[in-house]
């Protein structure tokens, strides 16, 4: 049995590999490539995750392919399908860094921690705070209470905010994703924590900005695609939503003339939420070596992706 697995994480995964293994250890994107033609496991993850998504799309004879990202909508699911390849993803390795820039975010809108900064970076002293709006009794709808939904949810309610979730089921009391659109008016944050899938494409349009309160924030910690751009540029340039903290965007990196770099009050923090910590390649190992254990004695793996659904 062959496995392609990347040479950064060699020193860590190597220990703990059984001996009839056969690893290629690939260094470059070209070397997975080519490595991945003729391998039963894979973890090929690189810098994009459209490259890595190709490389995978290689691997013909690929029984499991592991990934450390959460979102695999850059893959083939289809073609993985009929192959016959089984897909784990990185689900829960970065779920708490994610979380807690979404309250970072969430806080930093509130305070306007970001015109506070600017002050600062001027050597203006205030005596008028920017930002007076308080978490305690606001209400907060995340859209998408998986793993990271419900991180979110559990840090923003030690800050006493109502929290109503979003899921397919509409289970524990969530909303179902046909029953939140007609009370989005009812919130003063709207947080986007779901997986992206055919399904979630501009998820919040014109429709559901011009229905928010104009004192609401949008907080995209999800996919840039969720999001009907050209929409939210307007509602932030008419004012009529209070602003937006955006971790993804779309395309990225988001080019230097984009005019949603210069949208007001929006706030930009450049995919950087699940990359602010230092464990994601450790916890990443960590679900790969166990996930190998599992499959070789022929148990279920954790995080297995559903291709159908995309998640």
């Amino acid at each position: 049995m062959k496995a392609v697995l990347p040479a950064l994480a060699r020193p860590l995964i190597e220990p703990q590999l059984p001996a009839d293994l056969a690893v290629h250890w690939f260094a470059s994107r070209a070397d997975a490539a080519e490595a991945i033609v003729d391998a039963d496991i894979a973890w090929v993850d690189v810098q994009g995750a459209e490259d890595s998504a190709a490389i995978a799309a290689r691997g013909e004879r690929l029984k499991w392919l592991f990934t450390l990202r959460a979102g695999i909508d850059a893959y083939d699911t289809a073609l993985l399908r009929s192959r016959g390849t089984v897909m784990t993803n990185g689900t829960g390795i970065n779920a708490v860094a994610v979380a807690e820039y979404a309250v970072l975010g969430m806080l930093a809108a509130a305070k306007r921690y970001d015109e506070v900064v600017r002050l600062a970076d001027r050597h203006e002293w205030t005596t008028a705070a920017p930002g007076t709006v308080e978490l305690a009794g606001s209400r907060a709808l995340i859209v998408g209470y998986g793993t990271i939904g419900r991180l979110i949810g559990e840090r923003l309610k030690a800050f006493d905010v109502a929290v109503t979730g979003v899921t397919r089921s509409g289970r524990d009391g969530t909303l179902t994703p046909d029953a939140w659109k007609p009370r989005i008016a009812e919130f003063d944050w709207i947080v986007l924590a779901a997986p992206s899938t055919g399904d979630t494409a501009a998820l919040i349009g014109a429709d559901e900005l011009a229905a928010m309160k104009p004192s609401a924030w949008l907080i995209n910690m999800a996919r840039g695609d969720m999001v009907d751009q050209e929409a939210l540029i307007a509602a932030l340039d008419a004012r009529t939503i209070a602003g937006a903290f955006l971790d993804t965007v779309d395309p990225e990196p988001l080019p230097a003339d984009h005019p949603l770099w210069s949208a007001p009050n929006a706030l930009h923090s450049m995919h950087l939420s699940g990359r602010s910590q230092t464990t994601m390649f450790q916890r990443a190992v960590a679900l790969f070596v166990e996930n190998l254990e599992r499959f070789r004695a022929g148990q279920p793996l954790r995080n297995t992706v559903d291709l159908d659904a995309g998640y």
